[in-house]
């Protein structure tokens, strides 16, 4: 079921809709749930069809989560991808094996061969190193993966070097081989040695009262 709307989303209408139509799966994006989290009484309703929740298109504050699993004792699963990809990164019970870490979008899915690029484009192999999200393509190309920017040669030189897809994106993953995004790579800033991304900031500012 698709649910269409001009102007700004009623957020209240779509969430009785969500119970009313008995949805099982949904798709919003962290803005969504950011309206609703400031606009709506989440516990008002039952959700009892409701079995995947995902959120897709910008990072998921860990605030947003957490709130949205005390009003309804479900989970908002983050995921990545591109306009260019599929979905490559992500929080599916059967491969991230210890449950969601709020803030992570999870890890790579098999369907990509994703990896982690310095400024070098060599392989972070240490965990909590930012550096580029990148997909391998030596191996074999996903099916997922888009073939050309149409009419624009100077973008695929930048896309594609050195038998990797450059995401544009920069992130790190832990100890525990879940991955963390930091920005966009001209959006990372660096304080003190650290680098900083949007993301971090605005959760910080999301999570003040």
């Amino acid at each position: 079921m698709a649910l269409y709307y001009e102007g700004r989303l009623p957020i209240d209408r779509y969430m009785q809709a969500i119970d009313d139509e008995k949805i099982n799966t949904l798709c919003m994006p962290p803005t969504a749930w950011r309206l609703a989290r400031a606009s709506v009484n989440m516990s008002q309703y039952k959700f009892e069809y409701l079995r995947e929740i995902v959120a897709a298109g910008e990072p998921l504050n860990p605030e947003i989560y957490h709130w949205f699993k005390e009003a309804t004792e479900k989970e908002i699963r983050d995921f990545y991808g591109q306009t260019e990809t599929t979905a490559m990164i992500g929080n599916r019970p059967w491969y991230i094996n210890g449950g969601i870490k709020p803030g992570s979008f999870g890890k790579p899915t098999p369907l990509y061969d994703i990896m982690l690029l310095d400024d070098d484009f060599k392989e972070i192999t240490t965990p909590n190193t930012v550096g580029h999200i990148a997909v391998r393509l030596k191996i074999w190309r996903p099916i997922g993966l888009f073939r050309e920017y149409i009419g624009n040669p100077e973008k695929m030189r930048e896309a594609f070097i050195e038998g990797y897809y450059l995401t544009g994106d920069k992130a790190y993953f832990d100890e525990e081989g879940y991955w963390w995004f930091v920005g966009r790579a001209d959006d990372v800033i660096k304080s003190s040695d650290y680098r900083i991304g949007p993301f971090e900031v605005e959760s910080v500012l999301v999570e003040h009262p």
